[in-house]
């Protein structure tokens, strides 16, 4: 626990390490006795892979593990016509036209409510795509999106994002949701990868030291484009 404790003192300074006076952000701290390595959620799966860690132009980003509480003031700018009909980060098919947005650490298919902090404006988007990686952008609009608080002639807005959570109702009328909850990886059991090793043995010897310490220690088989891995979980 000492061990995983220090993984995520890291990702924290990693994080806020790389906010800049444009990106001013609220995110508050799970409390340590939910964070539960080395099982399952209740659903069977492993924490979906847009929550991994990724790296754009030499820059590391974190995906956070909870929606709840998130407020982000900064600068929104806007995609349309060049991305329509290309993939977004979770998989879906972009649309210029949809209620959508791309933010780089919130977890897909977070609900946000998007407020033009010069006209009053306001929009409510789903995240389903990571960006904008600009310095000083915090969030990128769909075409409609930007469209409806009133920032595509200028095409950026200084905005303040209020996460709102996944979508658990809708307006029979509008089909804009209407309830939420938040998005939540720190509830509930989870998957956590130790280590990968080329040398299978080597995860096997290690995984024995780990299980006498904690509970359903693993070993996965992982294939890369650098090769075939053993991750120790």
């Amino acid at each position: 626990m000492k061990f995983i404790s220090q993984i995520l003192m890291l990702f924290s300074l990693t994080f806020f390490g790389c906010s800049t006076p444009y990106d001013q952000v609220h995110i508050p701290q799970p409390e340590p006795s939910i964070y539960k390595p080395g099982t399952l959620p209740p659903s069977g799966k492993k924490k979906p892979a847009t929550q991994n860690p990724y790296k754009i132009k030499g820059i590391q980003y974190t995906p956070i593990a909870s929606s709840k509480g998130f407020v982000q003031t900064g600068i929104a700018s806007w995609y349309g016509k060049k991305f329509h009909g290309r993939k977004t980060s979770n998989g879906e098919i972009y649309s210029m036209y949809a209620m959508t947005a791309a933010h780089k650490t919130l977890p897909m298919n977070t609900w946000v409510r998007v407020h033009n902090l010069k006209n009053k404006r306001e929009i409510v988007v789903r995240i389903n795509d990571r960006g904008p990686f600009i310095t000083g952008r915090i969030i990128d609009l769909s075409h409609t999106g930007a469209s409806r608080i009133g920032i595509i002639g200028a095409g950026t807005g200084k905005v303040r994002v209020t996460a709102l959570g996944r979508a658990v109702s809708y307006s029979k009328k509008t089909k804009t949701p209407t309830d939420f909850i938040p998005v939540d990886y720190w509830k509930g059991n989870f998957t956590v990868q130790i280590g990968a090793f080329q040398v299978k043995a080597n995860a096997k010897e290690y995984r024995y030291k780990l299980s006498k310490h904690y509970q359903n220690a693993h070993i996965a088989a992982l294939l890369i484009p650098a090769g075939l891995f053993t991750a120790l979980e």
